[in-house]
């Protein structure tokens, strides 16, 4: 895990694009604040921009870098969740422009997965998650269900 956790981690920092498990299906991922990686990885999905992507954090601390006035109810949702938790937050700020919402939003899910965890943690900034798939295509359930495609568009893929 480690040799994998550094290889993802100067991936990030280049601007790079990884291919890594999350707490819900594998995922595409990149610096959440990096305007041009998010382009790339809308490129690999064959994804039109206007449709947003969510955001890994580990730490909720960290939430008011990336949103300005969190809603009370949204610190209790992420204080008791036990499961992953997506919640859409108003008014995102320091986040790469393309991954906002045109409404100012974005979706923001505190991980439970253990290398995601840690990566997050030693990256010190949310990174991107979303589904290992071109657009029109079945979400694949499993890291064999994979593209091809897929695979060959990333920089580094977690092992």
């Amino acid at each position: 895990m480690i040799e994998d956790l550094n290889k993802a981690l100067e991936v990030l920092r280049k601007g790079g694009v990884i291919l890594y498990p999350t707490d819900t299906v594998w995922g595409i991922g990149c610096d959440a604040t990096n305007q041009e990686a998010v382009e790339r990885i809308y490129a690999i999905k064959e994804r039109d921009d206007s449709k947003s992507m969510l955001v890994l954090m580990e730490n909720p601390a960290l939430l008011e870098r990336y949103v300005n006035n969190v809603p009370d109810i949204a610190w209790d949702l992420v204080e008791i969740s036990a499961t992953p938790l997506t919640v859409i937050y108003p008014e995102a700020k320091n986040l790469a422009p393309n991954l906002i919402s045109k409404d100012g939003s974005i979706g923001i899910r505190f991980t439970k997965e253990e290398f995601t965890t840690r990566l997050l943690q030693k990256f010190r900034k949310p990174v991107v998650s979303t589904s290992a798939n071109i657009s029109s295509e079945k979400t694949p359930s499993s890291f064999d269900e994979i593209s091809e495609k897929i695979k060959a568009a990333v920089d580094y893929i977690v092992q």
